[in-house]
């Protein structure tokens, strides 16, 4: 669920839509894992909508080790953000934390290997070290992506 804003993932991808001038492709996680998300998805250009399991299933298929170490890795770097979180008193990441971290990884991932490279363009770079966002680490820590194929959304403007 990205509601319309001026910043984050929805602003970011209405805007790389309009400065390529290209559709959007939807990719939303399945009803059994979080049922507002396709329902509250932007549809700006949108012109394909590939459920997170379709994905999965690539990655899965092309590169099983990966999709374990990924998965792994995530669960990791949670603990470990949980972790830092009550060393200063704060609570705990909201258990959706781990199904959207491993939404946009899985996707990076799977595009990847659809298309034979990617670029990923990331809504500022200065990321909170708690925000989903920083869970790309995950996908650089088991070689899903590089840091070669990020941008940060400053270049965008």
């Amino acid at each position: 669920m990205h509601p319309i804003a001026k910043h984050g993932i929805s602003a970011i991808t209405r805007k790389l839509a309009d400065l390529l001038d290209i559709p959007r492709i939807l990719i939303f996680l399945d009803p059994e894992i979080a049922d507002y998300h396709w329902l509250n998805a932007d549809r700006y250009r949108v012109i394909g909508e590939i459920p997170f399991s379709q994905l999965y299933n690539v990655l899965h298929a092309k590169k099983p080790d990966l999709l374990v170490a990924l998965e792994q890795q995530l669960r990791q770097a949670l603990d470990e953000k949980n972790a830092r979180r009550a060393s200063i008193g704060k609570p705990g990441l909201a258990d959706y934390f781990y199904d959207f971290a491993r939404l946009q990884e899985v996707t990076k991932g799977a595009c990847k290997q659809i298309c034979g490279e990617i670029t990923f363009a990331q809504t500022s770079s200065n990321i909170d070290q708690f925000s989903v966002t920083s869970f790309y680490e995950t996908g650089l820590l088991v070689g899903l992506i590089t840091h070669r194929e990020r941008v940060s959304y400053q270049g965008l403007d």
